[in-house]
């Protein structure tokens, strides 16, 4: 992105001053990701799409890692022609990225002779290779569920005697801590193997669209894919077949909503056969259907439905009341298929030679081919694998917190990963010298003020970016994924004048119209607060929480482009969505009335 500054645009990064009362929050995070003084001539603007709070510093590494895969199969693997990598900053807790374009045109020729060969072989073989990823995560899966952590006993297991093993417990501390984070940067490389090769055949097609139609939306664009059946959406499914096996048992009168999920397994409990029979094929259904977590990976709090069953239990509720009042609980896959054939038709009439309607149908079908992967990697990925390693560090957390290094397993993720690791190697010498670890009296006091600070910085109301504002954004993938345009970025740091302070302006991510009253959300635990009928505003949604589509009326972000998981969502579900309006919870409160028009991308506070 080339940039030149511009009055009244984003603050430098030079400008932003700590938190009050937050001083020192740079120890939290590595050396690298500060601003440097030359960081003052680049854009830079807040993902809030994927970290829409501060960040612990343990759960720093969801960003250092997939930056590290996204960049080698962008830059090193696949040469993609006209982009390189994301590079991320740090500061007051929030993440800001920026990506490196390519410009000079012998250089793009040269990449992309290397991308039409490398990318080609993965498009041709796309279901061969896209069966033995599967197989790879799976197993990367199982690798991680069977690491074991050592407990550390006073004396190692006769075992190790009889067995001749000849290494103590103490070092697979170590190994077993390396396997999880090693595990994790292999889990990143495998998530962006096939996505960004599943982004570039559907931006070619755009592109092609928006060449040959140039009336054409870019909504229009994305229902030509839309109703297409992932594995992201299982998940939901298997709640409402929960809710229909519930009524079916005749077991549906212990759900309501709002009801403690441990009151409700209890009462099916004393139901007999057929609340054993409810309570059997729940067992069945949670590993992996309910490691679905509220967020999307990058935190550690964000726990799964698995770790905390309100979420999973108030949908279930929901659906039960639907059933029986005769209403339809599925997504309206069918009408969004009818939909997707009357648009590709229309549209492919409307071009006049076979040299173009091949085109058409050839870049078309390479996108139905690879868009599952676009949505099923995240289960398998930020949501399957994520959920069982965060649960698997916590068992690390647990062994510094027996020998009182830290007060709670939890406050290991206020440790970045390199200093867990020297936590457990001072554990690991304790043990071996059976002495005291030295870490009491030294974390303890570093990980208090750490937890206050990262409170602290969430009083913290990021700028949507940094730095000059671009002269163009050419980069059609920052429009579709991030919502960052030209447009939108004049309408953030535009102030609403006097005919327009009730408006706001966004993608127009999913049609239709409703009007409702807002509810606010900006942490992904609290989605179970969320009532009937509502809107929901929020920095950006998410696939996991599928079962809340069920009950709002419509879908309002801060961040997302057209393609976004949001807009794929709600698209799905079927629900009126605008993303991408930069300040929806800034300028929006809970309990304010709001018109969403999903056609036109506008927001409208209406009291």
């Amino acid at each position: 992105m080339t940039a030149q500054a511009r009055p009244n645009a984003f603050p430098l990064p030079s400008e932003i001053r700590d938190v009050p009362g937050t001083e020192g929050w740079e120890s939290m995070y590595p050396y690298f990701t500060r601003f440097r003084p030359e960081d003052d001539e680049v854009f830079w603007f807040y993902n809030a799409m994927h970290f829409p709070e501060p960040m612990p510093a343990f759960d720093v590494l969801t960003a250092e890692i997939p930056y590290q895969g996204l960049g080698a199969f962008t830059t090193r693997i696949f040469s993609f022609p006209t982009t390189l990598g994301v590079d991320h900053r740090i500061v007051n807790g929030r993440i800001y990225i920026t990506a490196y374009p390519v410009t000079d045109q012998a250089e793009i020729g040269r990449r992309l002779a290397l991308f039409q060969e490398r990318a080609g072989f993965y498009y041709q073989n796309w279901e061969r290779l896209y069966g033995e990823w599967k197989e790879r995560i799976l197993g990367l899966i199982k690798e991680v569920e069977d690491i074991t952590v050592p407990q550390l006993p006073e004396f190692d297991e006769m075992e190790v005697v009889t067995s001749g093993r000849g290494i103590g417990q103490n070092h697979y501390v170590r190994e077993a801590y390396h396997r999880c984070i090693e595990a994790f940067s292999k889990m990143w490389h495998y998530h962006f193997e096939f996505l960004m090769l599943g982004y570039g055949a559907y931006l070619v097609f755009f592109q092609f669209c928006k060449k040959v139609f140039p009336e054409i939306t870019d909504q229009t664009v994305a229902r030509m894919v839309a109703g297409i059946d992932v594995f992201m959406f299982r998940a939901d499914g298997e709640l409402k077949k929960l809710a229909k096996l519930a009524v079916d048992l005749g077991v549906d009168g212990k759900f309501g909503s709002g009801a403690d999920p441990a009151d409700t397994m209890a009462a099916l409990g004393q139901m007999g056969e057929a609340g054993r029979k409810w309570l059997e094929q729940l067992e069945k259904t949670r590993h992996p259907w309910f490691l679905m977590s509220t967020g999307d990976g990058f935190y550690h709090h964000h726990r799964s439905w698995n770790d905390d069953l309100s979420v999973p239990f108030s949908a279930i509720a929901r659906y039960i009341e639907m059933l029986k009042k005769g209403q339809s609980i599925e997504r309206p896959t069918a009408k969004l298929k009818a939909e997707r054939e009357r648009i590709i038709a229309e549209y492919r009439g409307l071009l006049t030679t076979d040299a173009d309607r091949g085109a058409f149908d050839q870049m078309l079908g390479l996108c139905h081919l690879v868009f599952p992967f676009v949505e099923d990697h995240k289960f398998y990925c930020e949501h399957w694998f994520t959920t069982l390693w965060y649960n698997k560090l916590r068992e690390f957390g647990a062994l510094l917190a027996r020998w009182g290094v830290i007060a709670d397993a939890e406050d290991f993720f206020h440790l970045h990963h390199t200093e867990a690791d020297l936590a457990l190697q001072e554990v690991s010498l304790a043990w071996a010298a059976g002495s005291v670890p030295a870490g009491r009296g030294y974390w303890r006091p570093i990980l208090k003020e750490r937890k206050r600070i990262w409170e602290k910085l969430k009083e913290w109301s990021p700028p949507p970016a940094l730095g000059p504002m671009p002269d163009d954004i050419a980069d059609p993938a920052l429009q579709m994924l991030w919502g960052i345009t030209s447009e939108t970025l004049a309408s953030w740091v535009r102030k609403p004048d006097a005919g327009g302070e009730n408006e706001l302006h966004g993608f127009a991510a999913s049609p239709g119209v409703a009007e409702g009253i807002a509810h606010v959300l900006r942490n992904a635990n609290d989605i179970g607060q969320i009532k009937d009928g509502e809107i929901l505003v929020c920095p950006v949604t998410n696939p996991s929480w599928g079962p809340v589509f069920g009950k709002i009326r419509a879908a309002v972000s801060d961040i997302g482009g057209t393609m976004s998981h949001a807009a794929i969502v709600a698209r799905e579900y079927g629900m009126p969505a605008v993303v991408g309006t930069g300040t929806a919870t800034k300028r929006i409160r809970t309990g304010q009335r709001l018109r969403v028009d999903g056609d036109s991308g506008v927001v409208t506070i209406l009291g």
